[in-house]
């Protein structure tokens, strides 16, 4: 069992993999012997702030813009091979900003539309690999998620190409899994975390009685992106500690 979980020689990239819930899963991947690549928006690595949960060491980096189609597909990868995409680009506006057009807009591009982008791009590569992509929504994307429109709408549509790109797909080779992350400690879920009265309500609804953690996301990523899912297709594992329950 624990060599099915060795990723050695195997080439793994990690959008979003800059800070948080990505962070954390490319740290599992690279210690489990793969090369990892991660991409951010920041020009430099050194642009990072391990205070945010971003630590760079041991990854390749490259600058993506993902809320711009162009970018992603003008960028030149430095590899020729990819065994495990993992997308987990993410971003959120408070204050009701999605609400607005351009908040919509924005959160759309970067947790959906930039899915299907980043997904065809290493299409061919991912089947020679028989490979397989690992799509990280949350639980928001089977519930309202009160303030947060294209959130949690941006969520349920990822979700919904899970399945759909998991069934169109697998005829080649490539395996589609997701991983639906409840409340994981990150910067994007401060507004909770650094808030008492709201960490203690959060909490209250967490049968688990923790917060989760980055790494706890990579423990299912690396299972559904390796040989002991074998015959995982299109599924979305929930990930919340029983938050949803």
């Amino acid at each position: 069992m624990a060599g099915d979980l060795d990723f050695s020689g195997k080439t793994v990239l990690v959008v979003g993999g800059s800070s948080g819930i990505g962070n954390g899963i490319a740290h599992g991947f690279r210690e489990r012997g793969a090369q990892v690549h991660v991409w951010g928006t920041r020009s430099d690595p050194a642009d990072y702030d391990p205070a945010e949960g971003s630590d760079l060491a041991g990854l390749v980096y490259a600058k993506v813009n993902v809320a711009d189609r162009g970018e992603i597909e003008a960028h030149v990868p430095p590899f020729d091979r990819l065994d495990v995409l993992v997308l987990c680009q993410g971003t959120v506006i408070y204050k009701r900003g999605e609400f607005a057009p351009e908040g919509w807009d924005r959160v759309m591009a970067v947790n959906l539309d930039s899915l299907m982008a980043c997904a065809a791009k290493f299409h061919d590569m991912l089947a020679v690999a028989q490979g397989s992509i690992v799509i990280v929504s949350s639980v928001s994307g089977f519930q309202a998620n009160r303030g947060n429109p294209a959130y949690a709408a941006s969520k349920a549509g990822a979700v919904s190409l899970t399945k759909t790109l998991g069934q169109a797909w697998a005829g080649d080779g490539i395996r589609v899994n997701g991983l639906a992350p409840g409340l994981v400690d990150t910067k994007l879920t401060t507004v909770t975390t650094e808030h008492p009265d709201r960490l203690r309500g959060a909490m209250a609804r967490i049968p688990a009685r923790r917060l989760g953690q980055p790494s706890d996301m990579a423990g299912a990523a690396l299972f559904l992106a390796s040989p002991l899912a074998a015959y995982v297709v299109g599924q979305t594992l929930v990930v919340d500690g029983g938050l949803s329950l």
